[in-house]
């Protein structure tokens, strides 16, 4: 750092010029000289954009400033005459070389809007190249969080009504009609029945008999159809809706959460027969069942981020659908829905135990056993969910400007 500011003050004039008035201490070995470019001046920036706006006039000191000298400075502000907000840094400077303040010397650091062609100060600071990286860092972390959630939040009534067009309207016409949203999962388990169940024999050791492996095989398809049913869609979901990407207004980032909140629809028919078949089997539903919505937390930030992403990614890789395909057929198949965990060897047990949603599975199966899902593991499960949330929807965000020109 070779400059400080000190005693810094800044005030409206009326109309749109400011005064800032403050002092300049030399903190380098050498003096500052008039003669060698050496002034103090400021730019006027946009701070949605970083642009540079105005590159004001300088002011030279009336003489040279010796190293621990300071000298005394009052520069008029002149802000552009459109309505808006400006970013304003005071700093000193070498003409031709360099500003001090982008070499991390402390600069005056001004906040103001214009409005109905008056100038107004927001505050006033002295800060740093640092400090204002920071500040950024900070403030774009916080709105990368808030922000996904302010989205559906804000976007809710159209979420449900999109939902609800998305379910009814995929089997229009049908003979079954709504009903293939039961029977599609219905028979793809019954399939899986009779292949683990019948032909192969599998059996979990807490409940070696034939309904035993039923109930087992049922909770570990409850969170896998919510699953995959929104990721195996969401590579297509902008294609499909391309009218709407389209429409500056639409919020497209919705789009994947629809399919979210779809998969969940299926998945509350898959929770209905799984009660049902306890019930048959048994003679009671579990009390543990409670638990459910705390499983539901995790699984829904995953499947939301996992969905942004893909959905993103499917506008630039339109062979993604295929290969999403495949990759949620090996995912299925290393997840321990067909058969008993501890049919895995002890090595393979250790690097499949991270995948997320083998955690899920053992969390719904715990259900089954009347207990609360592990905490060890659940909350490991938390954390990758919401980085997943967080990560899927900065992903989509970044890219959402290149959809319409691309779609």
């Amino acid at each position: 750092m070779t400059a400080r500011v000190e005693n810094s003050e800044v005030r409206a004039n009326g109309g749109r010029s400011l005064t800032a008035t403050f002092e300049m201490r030399n903190l380098s070995a050498s003096p500052w000289r008039a003669a060698e470019g050496f002034a103090a001046g400021y730019q006027i920036f946009d701070p949605a954009t970083g642009m540079l706006l105005v590159d004001g006039p300088r002011q030279a000191p009336e003489s040279d400033v010796a190293p621990g000298e300071r000298r005394a400075f009052q520069i008029r502000l002149e802000l552009p005459p459109e309505p808006g907000r400006y970013r304003i840094f005071v700093s000193a400077m070498q003409e031709n070389s360099h500003w001090f303040y982008e070499r991390g010397s402390e600069f005056l650091l001004v906040d103001a809007v214009v409005d109905a062609g008056r100038a107004a100060i927001e505050r006033f600071r002295v800060a740093t190249i640092g400090s204002l990286r920071r500040e950024n860092l900070l403030r774009s972390a916080r709105r990368a969080i808030t922000l996904p959630f302010e989205s559906i939040v804000r976007n809710r009534s159209l979420i449900r009504t999109m939902v609800r067009r998305d379910v009814l309207g995929r089997y229009r016409g049908s003979f079954g009609g709504v009903f293939w949203t039961v029977l599609n999962p219905l028979i793809l388990m019954l399939t899986y029945f009779f292949v683990f169940g019948v032909v192969l024999r599998t059996r979990f050791p807490h409940d070696p008999s034939r309904s035993g492996f039923a109930l087992y095989f049922l909770a570990g398809m409850l969170p896998w159809l919510a699953v995959s049913e929104a990721a195996g869609r969401a590579p297509t979901v902008l294609l499909e809706h391309r009218n709407f990407v389209k429409k500056l207004v639409f919020p497209v980032e919705t789009l994947p959460v629809n399919l979210v909140a779809a998969g969940l629809v299926s998945e509350i028919f898959g929770v209905a027969l799984f009660l049902l078949a306890s019930y048959l089997a048994r003679g009671y539903v579990p009390l543990s069942i409670v638990w459910l919505p705390v499983l539901l937390v995790p699984q829904i930030l995953l499947t939301a981020g996992i969905c942004w992403f893909l959905a993103a990614l499917g506008v630039f890789a339109r062979d993604l659908a295929q290969i999403n395909g495949f990759l949620l057929t090996l995912w299925f198949f290393l997840t321990p829905i067909c058969y008993p965990e501890t049919s895995l060897p002890g090595p393979a047990l250790g690097v499949l135990s991270k995948n997320p949603m083998f955690v899920l599975v053992r969390g719904y199966r715990a259900l089954l056993e009347g207990r609360a899902p592990a905490l060890g593991p659940y909350w490991k499960l938390c954390v990758v969910a919401f980085a997943v949330f967080i990560l899927g929807h900065a992903w989509f965000h970044k890219l959402r400007k290149s959809f319409a020109d691309i779609i």
